[in-house]
């Protein structure tokens, strides 16, 4: 079952710890997603939709697309007999954002964003890895239409309807034993968004925004083998296969405040409660047999919730508008059940990016950023595939492009 599955729904493809992405638009990716108190634009409709009331009376489309590049993470066991390298990878990914005019006298705002919240890709050609993780992959894609509306002169409150579709492979595959995996599946499911924004004076705002947990009920087909002597034609399945996984919840705190020289700085503290995957536990139907079962039994995760540090700033001169970020970014993976499909680490992210005003109606905008993963030493004494070595080079690297219109 394509099944996001993600024992390893660990993200090499994200820009975040763990498997979530929060860098969808020019303004985040160059911020590094210390984007909440001062969103504006069309994108605010995803990162604050309570500060869509403070746009311009105009509606604005912002189209972008990111191009995201993993680099091979080294392997090295303690024992210095292993040394091999994962595959590298690239991916394309569209966005984008609407925002609406006012809508009646008290300034009520629509918005519609369509983004990609999550995903991961790992691959392994060689063993041990190959044995638990030949292929995890998952992606995502969300619609997120939104409204905001004005309480008073200084807060404003703003909520969404999160629908996710996500489809997701997992592959292993141990050689000359005859174990081995092939799973595919996909999902629709649904969650909410809220913010509220506060600003008491015009130069100076706290936010806060939620975005609720999705449970992804991956549902699809199994190929299974596990075929060892000891079991003969009985170790072989194929049929139907689902497994719950979550896109975690995350609440934002933010403060921006914006100098007299065009100056914007903001700070953000992210908590992301990863704890909702405690373990990982596929379901197969019809009689039990040695590759259900083997394939089938639940398996700890046990994750932790964490917190990042973002901070990000902003310079205006003229028709330009130059943006600079940098965070601090903690996995939730703990050392005892880490594995190769999800060798993730505590993150360094430094971003850069810019945008120019054509004119009154169009801008344009190009953004990068680099996730730096710290090496990590694991030490497993037990499990079906004990990971004992240390995983390093691991790095990912965004770079956004696209067109804002107002209209």
């Amino acid at each position: 079952m394509r099944i996001i599955l993600i024992s390893a729904v660990a993200s090499a493809m994200l820009m975040a710890g763990g498997y979530a992405i929060p860098e969808n638009s020019i303004n985040a990716t160059a911020l590094g997603a210390a984007y909440v108190a001062a969103a504006h634009g069309a994108d605010a409709a995803y990162y604050n939709p309570a500060a869509m009331v403070y746009n311009d009376d105009t509606a604005l489309l912002e189209v972008d697309a990111t191009y995201i590049g993993l680099s091979k993470i080294n392997y090295t066991s303690t024992s210095g007999t292993t040394n091999i390298d994962s595959k590298s990878e690239s991916f394309f990914v569209p966005t984008l954002y609407y925002t609406s005019k006012k809508l009646g006298e008290n300034g009520a705002r629509f918005g519609l964003s369509i983004v990609a919240p999550g995903g991961l890709s790992k691959r392994w050609d060689a063993q041990p890895a190959k044995s638990s993780a030949e292929e995890f992959t998952l992606q995502t894609i969300e619609v997120n239409p939104s409204m905001a509306v004005a309480l008073s002169n200084t807060v404003s409150f703003g909520a969404g309807f999160r629908i996710v579709r996500s489809e997701g492979v997992v592959k292993s595959n141990t050689g000359a034993t005859q174990v081995s995996r092939d799973m595919s599946g996909d999902s629709i499911n649904f969650g909410y968004n809220l913010a509220l924004n506060y600003r008491p004076i015009s130069n100076l705002t706290a936010a806060a925004t939620y975005r609720s947990k999705v449970n992804l009920t991956q549902e699809g087909h199994a190929t299974l083998s596990y075929l060892p002597s000891l079991y003969g034609v009985n170790g072989l399945y194929y049929g139907s296969g689902s497994v719950t996984v979550p896109l975690p919840a995350a609440l934002n705190l933010a403060v921006a405040y914006t100098f007299d020289t065009g100056t914007t700085i903001e700070a953000l503290y992210e908590r992301t409660y990863w704890s909702a995957y405690k373990y990982l536990d596929f379901d197969y139907s019809g009689t039990p047999n040695a590759a259900t079962v083997a394939f089938g039994t639940p398996i700890s995760k046990n994750w932790k919730d964490t917190n990042t540090y973002r901070l990000g700033v902003t310079q205006k001169v003229d028709k330009w508008t130059a943006m600079a970020g940098v965070a601090y970014d903690q996995t939730p993976v703990p050392e005892s059940t880490l594995g190769y499909e999800l060798p993730d680490s505590d993150a360094v992210i430094v971003s850069l990016g810019g945008r120019y005003q054509l004119n009154k109606s169009w801008n344009i905008g190009l953004a990068g950023l680099v996730d730096m993963k710290k090496d990590r030493e694991v030490h497993q004494i037990s499990g079906t595939n004990p990971v004992n070595g240390t995983f390093s080079n691991a790095r990912a690297y965004l770079v956004t492009a696209g067109i804002e219109y107002r209209f």
